[in-house]
């Protein structure tokens, strides 16, 4: 008898994090075990200011207008996400939880906050400059994260 692991995928709005869902369900979710999918999408940080680069005030009716279109893309993203895991005859228990801030530092604090036993995140396979420039989630949260980390490639030709 297998014990029941806990395992943290990663979503976004890319196709390369649902190929990675996709994959963890395939491979990580063996026939007639009770595992936990627990889904994480991290919204970027909240306007910290009412000011624009410019200088001038935004109105309450912009970041109104913001905070509902952050709102309806984690909806989206986990409404995507619902699509890929109902696609499996699999009988999973799904948690979904929504994060705002830096996507590395909260990834890596909801592995140790939900007790996650591995952590798969899809690769947007950027180059090295990009990858320089930008910085690695997935990088980041191999070195810092306490359990094993799945970082899944999607196919070219998909």
């Amino acid at each position: 008898m297998q014990q029941e692991r806990r395992i943290l995928v990663a979503v976004d709005e890319s196709q390369e994090s649902m190929h990675a869902l996709s994959w963890c369900l395939s491979n990580l979710f063996p026939q007639n075990t009770k595992n936990t999918l627990i889904l994480l999408y991290v919204k970027p940080p909240p306007v910290c200011s009412s000011y624009d680069a410019t200088g001038y005030l935004f109105g309450g009716d912009v970041i109104e207008t913001m905070e509902k279109y952050s709102r309806e893309l984690a909806n989206s993203v986990m409404a995507r996400a619902e699509t890929v895991y109902t696609d499996f005859n699999t009988n999973i228990e799904v948690e979904k939880k929504v994060g705002s801030g830096d996507a590395k530092e909260v990834i890596c604090a909801a592995v140790k906050k939900l007790g996650a036993d591995v952590l798969v995140m899809g690769s947007h396979d950027y180059g090295f400059f990009k990858r320089t420039l930008l910085g690695s989630v997935s990088d980041h949260c191999s070195k810092h994260v306490r359990c094993p980390v799945v970082v899944v490639k999607r196919p070219k030709d998909v």
